[in-house]
This record gives structure tokens, sequence and C-alpha cells, in this order.
């Protein structure tokens, strides 16, 4: 229905509060004397004050508005930042004077994705950001997400700006850009600090970590109103193109590290024995050292008591130190005796020694 020349979808009052175009208030007051009789009817005045009324009360209903449960509204007056409300209903000064800026999601967690792009049950892989230079010169092809989400609605509406063009030349408001390059700067930032041999095995989560703290620095610095809820490595291999290299050097570190284990094993099995055959012989060295030295002081002092005896009688001292001696040395020899009578016929070449100690016999041994 047409009020006047407003547009259709318009209220007989004007034009909705967003619209640029101000709405002429003596242009609604004389389309509304018209439409209800003017001045001519009777109690035409009780009408103009009861259309008054109701204009009134419409310019104040411009100043509710609800909060979904997740959102927070932001309210300017005249353009400047006033407050932020809650989910319910509000209100804030009739339009134009102050107006809700915008409705936030603050609640609802969202996720960008870095190097790839989820496609329902595929993943697109995107090169331009998933590889990456290390700390050492390698190349790295890295995928991430990360999740955030809004923990200041008035900065995030007013702090940064995050516009692309849409559709029919329209502009659309997009937080992730602003979150997808200081994140792909972060991870690329991380990684360079790091050798591929970190980012392929044990740093992962070390570089989760510096990545999620730095985002957030970046973030922070620009005042932005977003908080960084998270960051996980999807994908961390080398290219496409040395993946069987890297696969047979991760191959050759497991067996270095088997080697290894395998070595401590047998040093801590061989060790204590060892250590307990080294105890024992230095037990058994201990042991003879004292033997002999307690047999080298007995035979010293067994030469001094003779050196005694043979200073009292030299001659009867030598005599039977002569005798205890050939009595020792005689009764480890091998002996052959021969009566005087017998050994008249026996010639003097008779090889007896090597009849003796060549055969390894005593005489009574021998055939």
């Amino acid at each position: 229905m047409s009020w006047n020349g407003n547009g259709g979808d318009q209220g007989p009052w004007g034009q909705r509060p967003n619209n640029p175009q101000q709405p002429d208030l003596e242009q609604i007051l004389r389309a509304a004397k018209d439409r209800f009789g003017g001045g001519n009817l009777p109690g035409g005045k009780l009408s103009l004050i009861f259309i008054l009324g109701v204009v009134l009360v419409g310019w104040f209903a411009t100043g509710i508005y609800t909060v979904g449960p997740n959102e927070q509204a932001v309210v300017v007056r005249f353009g400047k930042y006033v407050e932020t409300t809650g989910p319910g209903v509000n209100m804030h000064l009739p339009w134009p004077i102050e107006s809700v800026e915008g409705k936030p999601k603050v609640l609802q967690n969202q996720r960008i994705e870095i190097g790839f792009r989820s496609n329902g049950s595929r993943e697109i892989d995107v090169p331009a950001e998933s590889k990456m230079l290390t700390g050492d010169e390698n190349i790295i092809d890295i995928n991430m997400s990360v999740q955030f989400k809004i923990k200041d609605a008035a900065d995030s509406l007013f702090q940064v700006s995050d516009v692309v063009s849409g559709t029919r030349g329209r502009e659309i408001r997009d937080p992730s850009l602003l979150i997808r390059q200081a994140s792909e700067t972060a991870l690329r930032e991380v990684v360079g600090k790091n050798k591929i041999d970190e980012a392929l095995t044990s740093g992962k989560e070390q570089i989760e970590t510096q990545t999620r703290e730095l985002v957030q620095e970046i973030l922070d610095s620009y005042r932005s109103g977003y908080q960084i809820e998270g960051v996980q490595l999807q994908q961390v291999q080398p290219p496409e193109e040395v993946i069987d290299a890297f696969k047979d050097v991760a191959s050759a570190r497991e067996d270095k590290v088997r080697k290894v284990n395998e070595a401590q094993g047998y040093s801590a099995d061989i060790l204590p024995k060892a250590m307990g055959t080294s105890a024992q012989l230095i037990n058994e060295a201990e042991a003879y050292k004292q033997s002999k030295v307690a047999r080298a002081r007995g035979d010293v002092e067994r030469f001094n008591n003779l050196y005694v005896e043979y200073k009292k009688a030299k001659d009867i001292t030598r005599t039977r130190l002569y005798l205890e001696t050939m009595e020792e040395v005689m009764a480890r020899a091998n002996k052959v005796i021969i009566s005087p009578e017998a050994g008249r016929g026996v010639l003097p070449h008779l090889p007896l020694d090597s009849r003796i100690f060549g055969s390894g016999k005593t005489p009574q041994q021998q055939p």
C-alpha cells in the first residue's frame, strides 16, 4: 500500500532509520491531515493531536531493540560509540539520536583454515599458504586451523576494517580476513625459527603454542576485539617431491635410536658383570700380595736367624745348609742309582738322561 508517494515497503511515517534520507515532518503531518479529514471535519483538531501522539510513540519506539542470546549490541550516538548491551530487550534514545551499529555474535566460535579449504568431505590444498621455509632452509607443507571468537564487540566493529566486495557491488564484512593474514604471518615466523625435524616430530605442540601467542599479540596490537581460542596443526609433512627421501631419513633415524637402545641395554647388562669380575680380581690380587709379603718377611726372618747361627759355627752351619739344600733338591729330581759293582760294566756314554728325561718316565715306568 502506498502512503503519499513513499516506497512500497516503507511505513507512513517515513523511511527506516538506516536510510540516509531524513523524513519531512511537515509533509507527514500534511498527509495525515488530508487522510483524516483535515480541519473541515468535526473533531479534526482532536484527530490531529491523536496523530501527533501516534507519531511520537512511533518515534520513541525506534529506540526499542532486541539482542539475541549469543549477541551483543553496539549503540552509537550521532555515530560515536556509547555502550555495549547484552541479550534481551533494550532501549536507546530514539533515532536519529542513537542507533544500533551492529550485533556481533560474541559467543559464537568461528574457524578459519590455513593451507587448505574444507569442501564437504574433501579438502582442497592451497599451496600458496601451506608451503613454508624452516629455519634450516627446508620446505615444509603445513595445514593449520584457527578457532576464534569476538571478545569486544565495539572494537571488532570500529577498530579494524574487514570489508570485501560482494555480489552486485555490495560490500560484505569478513572478519576472517584479518585473522587469516595474522595467523599465516605468525605461523611462517614460528616455522622459520624451527628446524624441519622439530616441525615433523616433537616440536608440533611448541609451534602451536608459539603461533597462538603471536597471533593474539598481533590482534591485540590492532585492538581488533578478537580472541584466539586455539591453533591446531592439521598436517605437517615434506613436499610430495621429497617425501620418499624424508621417509628414508626417518627410517634411518629410527634404526639409530634402536641401535642406541640396544647398546645401552648391553652396557647395562655387561657393566655390572665386569665390575664384579674386577672386584674379584682385585681381592684375589690383594690376597696374593698379602701372602707374598708375609712369605717374604718369613724368609727374611729365617735368613736372619740362619745368619746368626752361621756366625756362631760357620762350618757346622754351612754343612747343615748344604745337606738341607741337597735334600730339598734331590727330593724333586729324577734319580738313577747304580751300585759300584753294577756300574763297572756300564759305558760312560750311555744316554741315561735322554732315556729318563726325554720320555718323561721314571726308570721304574720304562718297559
